[in-house]
């Protein structure tokens, strides 16, 4: 290798910044919860207002995040600002939920997503085979691992290539309600408040299934140490993509009501599939590949952000060792690539995606809300940190306090989902004082044993420091 040293290579750019970003964001989500946010307003104007309404949050949470990202320039996102902020219990909290829960279950629905949109052109007729779909999911999750580990550059190059792919699946949709309503296809929205609920309840789910699809507004801080010049690059990357995505979720939302009505939209399980039926005619076989090509290209992106968060983890003691190492070749980390993977694979046994979407944006919220509220606990506990970046304080204020209070509702509408992340994560506690404070040394031998043996497998050595 040339005296290389064994760490992450800072070979990411500006156009790969926003490549990650728009490839987190532009995942499953705007092509699965449009229907749920509507049945769940109750009307045309409400759900519209729903989108922008979170498109704002994610650009006040990822300005906030902007701050973060240039004062603590490493790795590893939430997990490490919720580390530097407030210790390491509840860092290793949020690395229980993420590794356990919501990174390996939004795979899983990424995954299968993908595996709907190939599989439906294929057998338009008949009913997919639920093994089919998951064992297509399964393949794909592997073969995308494989990828990451193989190879970060050329994952990167693919990821721009995803983007453009996913940018051309949202123009289609976008261009081809722009058309429709230019030819007067403006019913629907003539009375569009009619038949807006009024539960707060409802419209809390309805806000997190919007939540749901702007997640990843935040991974491109993952990635940080592999980023060329962070303090310019990170920021920047943030500027551009988060109210491209907001213009982006609105205008597509309004060609899918404009064109599908209210009532297609809730009865419809393939929304952009339908809406190409609707409006494109003979081309309309090109859609599901769209689809499929930006759910494949937002899971490609997910495994190798979260393969940081999880290598972070480990670096810092919260995780077994061997998955702070990096391989030898590739200079990626491989042991928590592969990792990760397995988990995911365990989330492709569940059927029911709804609730696990729900639960999953509400933990996720939680600690998002607790990462945001480091940025005014820092500016109190060290003031003296350099801070290239320095948002206004209302900026992380109204984040946190809009997120609170969206975090307090689904206590009632979904007591089932917060009881459940609530549980689970406190299950960490336990785990956090017997095996990481505590060490014993039957885990520590067992634990040096495995290391050794997969370091040769995986080709892999632990990180070398900058002198």
């Amino acid at each position: 290798m040339g005296g290389e040293k064994v760490q992450m290579r800072k070979q990411l750019g500006l156009l790969n910044g926003v490549a990650i970003i728009l490839g987190i964001i532009f995942g499953s989500g705007i092509f699965i919860t449009p229907k749920e946010v509507l049945v769940k307003t109750g009307s045309v104007w409400a759900s519209l207002t729903v989108w922008t309404l979170c498109g704002v949050l994610a650009t006040l949470g990822a300005l906030s995040y902007a701050e973060l990202g240039t004062t603590l320039a490493q790795s590893g996102g939430d997990y490490h600002y919720i580390n530097e902020a407030y210790g390491p219990l509840p860092a290793f909290l949020y690395l229980w939920d993420a590794i356990f829960v919501f990174v390996p279950s939004t795979n899983a629905i990424m995954a299968l997503t993908f595996a709907n949109n190939i599989l439906s052109p294929i057998f338009p007729n008949c009913p997919i085979d639920p093994i089919a779909k998951k064992l297509i999911a399964a393949v794909t999750i592997c073969f995308f691992t494989f990828i990451n580990g193989y190879n970060v550059k050329f994952t990167t190059r693919l990821q721009t290539v995803f983007m453009f792919t996913k940018i051309s699946a949202l123009l289609t949709i976008m261009v081809g309600g722009i058309v429709y309503i230019c030819k007067g296809g403006t019913e629907h929205f003539e009375d569009g408040w009619a038949g807006t609920k009024t539960s707060i309840g409802d419209w809390s789910v309805g806000i997190y299934s919007g939540i749901f699809a702007y997640s990843g507004w935040n991974y491109l801080n993952f990635m940080t140490e592999e980023l060329k010049d962070p303090f310019k690059n990170l920021p920047r990357a943030i500027y551009i993509s988060l109210p491209l995505v907001t213009s982006i979720y609105v205008i597509a939302n309004v060609a899918y009501l404009a064109v599908l009505g209210p009532n297609g939209v809730r009865a419809t399980e393939a929304i952009a599939v339908d809406f190409a039926i609707a409006i494109l005619g003979f081309m309309r076989w090109v859609m599901p590949f769209l689809v499929a090509m930006a759910t494949v290209g937002g899971l490609t992106v997910h495994i190798m952000t979260s393969s940081r968060m999880c290598f972070a983890g480990a670096r810092n003691g919260h995780m077994p060792e061997l998955l702070a190492h990096i391989n030898m070749h590739s200079m990626s980390p491989v042991p928590s690539l592969i990792f990760l993977m397995l988990v995911s694979m365990v989330m492709l046994i569940p059927d029911n995606l709804t609730t696990l979407i729900t639960y999953c944006s509400v933990v996720e919220s939680f600690f998002t809300t607790l990462s945001c509220s480091a940025v005014l606990w820092l500016r109190y506990k060290k003031p003296d940190l350099p801070r290239p970046i320095r948002v206004p304080t209302w900026i992380p204020v109204t984040f946190v306090v809009v997120s609170t209070i969206l975090l307090l509702v689904p206590i009632l509408s979904e007591p089932v989902a917060v009881v459940a992340g609530v549980l689970i994560t406190l299950a960490g506690v336990p785990v956090y004082w017997a095996l990481i404070r505590a060490k014993p040394e039957k885990v520590r031998d067992l634990s040096t044993k495995f290391t050794h043996t997969c370091q040769k497998l995986f080709m892999s050595a632990v990180e070398e420091k900058d002198d």
